[in-house]
């Protein structure tokens, strides 16, 4: 007996619409020459004869078409024919490209229908009902209903402004290319964009610049940006909430997920949430934090929460302050790690008011189109924490904006966070993704792997996330055995028909027997080939998509040539700044 996987069952289903392409096909090249043989007769000046049109017609076309047309000379026939059968190829060719899509689609993944929400007919109807805005436009651009995610047998996907996007891609897998900036372009809101490299503000600065006004904060000279901004930290702490969500990014920061919870990075949070507060209510600046952590003993802290009715928080500095020499200086000295950042004063100058600088407003930010580019290097020391307090900060102007407007931004903040883990580690970016999106809000992480967000945000916070993303796209590169599994079984399984031929003496017998069979392994995941990714979203079937670069867009050439302009003047700016000693 032999056993081999077989598609007769599909054959047989396929067998009766082959013979139906086979005649129209027939029906259609016949009726081309047949035309094109009279226009070629006309225009040699023959006149207009059309010949039945008969199957003697047809079968005088396919052995002398000379005999057809006898007034007409032979070459104006056959150039007539030719002209025809072109047009008609030209013509054809869209639809077959459409149905061999359509066809060579895998068993088990999602079909042009099921994508219909995110296609442009049902993209425009989702963005009418989520923007008021767009209500009465007959025909609101594409940049107005969604943001970009890529091509699908044919046609163009966009998800909702009430989507929250969640992207895993290799480094130059085209998270950059093909996701932030097509994204950060369409945008027709405030765009919040984070990274740690200059290539998505070199593309994507002149074109935001035609929305508004550009915001770089760049402490780390990433792109080399003169200071043109200072940003207030201590405004959100004016709240014991803004105080501890303000500790809370520079104590995820500094502090693996795993540490996390702790005494030591406990008590850390809580001195620096106390510090923090006692700030904002004494108008004293980021420096006179750094004093009073670098002097445990000081007691001005206390008294300025005192004075504001503060008391259970000035009582646990002070118990903190008044317990174990040893323990306070360890409490201390952990908090003071992770500040680290505020102690070079380069980074600490753009918290810092100055003359000539604008005072970043997250409120009216988000009220408007401007784009706020944050960049930072990761690792100790870097700015990375300040990102994550001025992207949170910006996001909760969001949420209060949304609120005093209904419930929802219009037009909508889109943040980007490109290299989230790195440099924008928002502890509850996770529970952020819940309800982000009925906001107004489509929030779209970038990760290079699932194990690098499990590092920031440990596994419940990652399992968090991937569930409250309505929309994921997983690109090439994905090397994680265990994510590549996982995804492997969430596509599931389809039905593939087993043929078995036996033969014995009483002749030969065919047996069919359905089985199921991965439509995805963890190998094909990992294969997936630069310019695709996998789009699973939420109810649907997994889809296989191509990605578009905004290379490939008809704007393009004059895209690349901004773009030359603003790396040669971040080249530039490079040379002029001096080297330190």
């Amino acid at each position: 007996m032999t056993s081999r996987h077989s598609p007769l069952a599909a054959q047989q289903e396929l067998t009766p619409w082959v013979i139906l392409a086979v005649l129209a096909t027939t029906f259609v090249l016949a009726a081309a020459a047949w035309l094109g043989g009279t226009l070629g007769a006309v225009l040699a000046g023959a006149g207009w004869h059309p010949p039945p049109f008969t199957v003697e017609t047809v079968r005088l076309l396919l052995r002398d078409p000379h005999r057809v047309w006898p007034a007409a000379p032979a070459p104006a026939i056959w150039a007539g024919i030719g002209v025809a059968f072109a047009a008609t190829a030209c013509a054809a060719l869209p639809v077959l490209r459409v149905l061999h899509r359509r066809v060579t689609l895998t068993t088990g993944l999602a079909r042009p229908g099921d994508l219909e929400q995110f296609a442009p007919k049902g993209a425009t109807r989702r963005a009418r009902a989520l923007r008021p805005s767009l209500a009465r436009v007959k025909r609101p651009a594409r940049a107005q209903i969604g943001m970009p995610l890529g091509d699908h047998c044919g046609s163009h996907l966009r998800a909702s402004w009430e989507d929250v996007c969640l992207a895993f891609m290799a480094p130059r897998a085209g998270k950059t290319t093909a996701i932030g900036v097509p994204m950060a372009l369409d945008a027709p809101g405030p765009v919040l964009i984070t990274s740690r490299k200059a290539d998505i503000y070199t593309i994507t600065a002149t074109p935001r610049q035609a929305h508004g006004r550009l915001w770089v904060f760049d402490p780390q000279q990433i792109v080399f940006a003169p200071q043109k901004l200072w940003w207030n930290m201590l405004a959100d702490a004016a709240t014991v909430e803004g105080a501890r969500r303000l500790a809370s990014h520079f104590v995820t920061a500094s502090i693996s997920a795993g540490n996390r919870g702790d005494f030591w990075s406990l008590a850390a949070g809580n001195t620096l949430t106390a510090l923090f507060h006692a700030a904002a209510l004494g108008h004293c600046g980021v420096q006179q934090v750094l004093q009073w952590l670098a002097n445990p003993a000081e007691r001005r802290p206390i008294e300025l929460l005192y004075d504001a009715g503060r008391d259970a928080l000035a009582g646990q500095l002070q118990r903190t302050i008044r317990g174990a020499t040893e323990t306070r200086d360890g409490i201390y000295e952990t908090a003071g790690q992770c500040v680290a950042c505020l102690l070079d004063p380069v980074i600490a100058a753009w918290i810092t008011p100055g003359e000539q600088l604008d005072e970043f407003d997250p409120h009216a930010f988000v009220a408007g189109t401007d784009t706020l580019y944050l960049f930072s290097k990761k690792g100790p020391g870097s700015a990375a924490p300040l990102v994550a307090a001025f992207c949170d900060s910006v996001l909760q102007a969001a949420v209060a904006a949304a609120e005093r407007a209904g419930g929802r931004l219009d037009p909508p903040l889109l943040p980007i966070l490109d290299e989230a883990a790195n440099i924008c580690p928002i502890e509850d970016l996770p529970d952020l993704y819940s309800f982000f999106g009925s906001m107004g809000i489509p929030l779209v992480t970038i990760l290079q792997s699932y194990r690098q967000g499990v590092r920031v945000w440990g596994e419940v916070g990652m399992d968090a996330m991937w569930s409250a993303a309505t929309i994921k796209i997983l690109g090439a590169g994905l090397d994680d055995p265990d994510f590549a599994a996982k995804i492997s079984r969430l596509i599931g399984d389809h039905k593939i028909i087993e043929t078995s031929v036996s033969r014995s003496r009483s002749g030969r017998s065919v047996t069919l027997s359905p089985r199921l069979e991965r439509i995805f392994t963890a190998a094909d995941i990992r294969a997936l080939p630069k310019g695709t990714a996998l789009l699973l979203a939420t109810g649907i079937r997994a889809a296989v998509i191509t990605l578009r670069p905004y290379h490939r867009e008809r704007d393009a050439p004059a895209l690349k040539q901004a773009t030359l302009r603003v790396r040669q003047q971040i080249t530039e700016r490079a040379q002029q700044t001096k080297a330190p000693p």
